[in-house]
């Protein structure tokens, strides 16, 4: 029997872990066309109006809505009315792509898999909005796979405005600042040191300030972490990601690029956590439609910047030494990401955050060792090297 999909329940969820795929396959049959005609539209922005029919917000509008998005791992946080209303605002369109992006790498990962489930967990915050995370554990490929969406509102904490006014020029009221904040991150850590892990996160921000104007921004960035160095995998991962960065200006690659370098760095150890990718953050210019148009294209690259790297090296052999050392440098993503993520920060100062999604970031395993010190020459040092001193591979 097809598993079915009810809008407002998801029913994978609960179910054994070949359900999942089955689910979402059948639920995303339902949809492609609606996707496909989204991403044609001859606006050229895929999510400016995906699967909404011309007339009014009436019954079948809605029901257009509905079907479209049943193509997700879960309902949308804001629901179809929402949406609809918001079809042309920022807000609206922002989350259909961060669902859009939460499903289509669940189902790459999946089908990679031999179809290991996802846990698909829909939260609320009580302060206002919600999110939905996705996480593969204990997989065949992957020991640990995170896909969060979150679309959360309110009143910033005086700990986050804090953070805030450290970056921007920011007029609170009496300490408050109304905001509205959603985004999609990921990390994926596979089993097989030979496999990097790939993190990712694209967000938007509004914040009104005391005399009503609006401050709007766009933050993101995809990068990869290996534990051994392929250099052909490290060209194809950053050419990839320089292709979706020149379909608007061929200065942001290189800019982007060294902003992720000297963003991922692990001050404490000299180290960068990985070998880069692009990494932005406040972006609120030239234009809300042009910024917008290019985070979508960041958003598209993922799965070809990362998936046929797994397909690649998912069944090499591997020695327990090369499990250590895996093991050794996740460590290192541990300290990365407790000491110095803006994003980890930012969800523990925000009142209501969900912290099992803001810590699914973290490896399952990890492991540090007293003066660990590779051999000279070694692979080991060779992948050091690298992080020390960032390359360039793409010219």
């Amino acid at each position: 029997m097809t598993p079915r999909l009810q809008f407002g329940v998801t029913e994978c969820q609960g179910r054994g872990r070949a359900a999942m795929p089955s689910c979402v396959e059948s639920a995303n049959a339902v949809c492609t066309n609606h996707l496909n005609k989204a991403h044609s539209g001859d606006e050229g922005l895929g999510l400016v109006e995906p699967g909404f029919p011309a007339g009014g917000p009436g019954a079948a509008a809605e029901e257009e809505v509905r079907r479209l998005c049943q193509g997700f791992m879960a309902p949308p946080v804001s629901g179809p009315q929402e949406l609809w209303r918001r079809r042309r605002d920022m807000r609206g369109r922002m989350e259909l792509l961060i669902m859009e992006t939460q499903a289509e790498v669940c189902r790459a990962l999946a089908a990679l898999d031999r179809g290991a489930a996802f846990a698909v967990n829909t939260w609320e915050r009580k302060e206002g909005g919600g999110g939905i995370s996705c996480v593969l554990q204990d997989g065949h490929i992957f020991e640990k796979a995170g896909v969060n969406v979150s679309v959360v509102f309110g009143n910033l904490s005086a700990e986050a405005v804090q953070q805030m006014k450290s970056r921007k020029t920011l007029k609170d009221k009496d300490g408050k600042l109304p905001f509205c904040a959603m985004g999609v991150s990921s990390v994926i850590h596979p089993k097989n040191p030979h496999v990097p892990t790939v993190h990712f996160n694209y967000r938007y921000f509004e914040i009104e300030e005391a005399d009503g104007t609006k401050q709007w921004w766009f933050g993101g960035g995809t990068d990869l972490t290996p534990t051994y160095l392929n250099k052909e995998d490290a060209v194809h991962f950053h050419k990839t990601l320089k292709e979706a960065c020149d379909k608007h200006d061929p200065k942001l690659y290189p800019k982007y690029k060294k902003w992720c370098d000297d963003y991922f760095y692990i001050k404490h150890r000299g180290e960068r956590r990985g070998i880069g990718g692009i990494f932005f953050d406040d972006l609120d210019s030239p234009s809300k439609e042009e910024v917008f148009q290019f985070v979508q294209s960041c958003a598209k690259a993922i799965v070809p910047c990362y998936i046929p790297i797994v397909k690649k090296h998912c069944h090499d052999p591997f020695t327990p030494e090369e499990k250590l050392w895996q093991q050794l440098r996740r460590g290192r993503y541990v300290e990365f990401n407790l000491v110095y993520d803006r994003g980890t920060k930012f969800g523990l100062a925000t009142p209501g955050s969900r912290i099992e999604s803001i810590l699914m970031s973290l490896p399952l395993t990890a492991r540090w060792e007293y003066m660990h010190t590779p051999p000279e020459n070694s692979r080991e040092a060779e992948i050091l090297e690298v992080l020390r001193n960032p390359k360039d591979w793409v010219h």
